[in-house]
Order: C-alpha cells, then structure tokens, then sequence
C-alpha cells in the first residue's frame, strides 16, 4: 500500500515539475515577434474590435474615441 501511494506521489511530482521551465529564451523572440504570430494581424480590426468593446464598456481607454456608452459618435 506505501508503494503505491509513493509511487502515485512521485508520478505527480514529475509530472509537476515537466512544465516550470516553459519560459521563453531571448533568442526565441524573434520567432514571436513576426506579423504572423499575431493574434489580430490587422490594425484596422483590432481599432474597429477595441471601438466596439470601449463603446459598450462606456469607456475609452486613451484612444481618441467619441461618443459615450451607447456606441455612436
């Protein structure tokens, strides 16, 4: 029975442990930092998505939008 509760708890412990170096290294930057590594790509979709969300949230936050709450300008 204490074989297999440490044999569980060791499994668990390495398992654990597999995903606490998942940093990025400097040199791999680069990698992320290309225009297809986006998640929005376009900045005309990302400024219309931010106008949408600023305009329901009754809130601009700093991007020059008129208007108030109800989503007009």
């Amino acid at each position: 029975m204490n074989k297999k509760i440490f044999a569980t708890l060791a499994l668990a412990a390495v398992g654990a442990s597999g995903c606490g170096g998942m940093g990025v290294e400097p040199w791999e930057r680069d990698v992320l930092a290309k225009e297809e590594m986006q998640l929005v790509t376009d900045p005309l979709e990302a400024g219309i998505d931010d106008h949408i969300y600023f305009s329901k949230e009754a809130s601009s936050g700093g991007r020059g939008f008129g208007g108030g709450g109800c989503g007009c300008n």
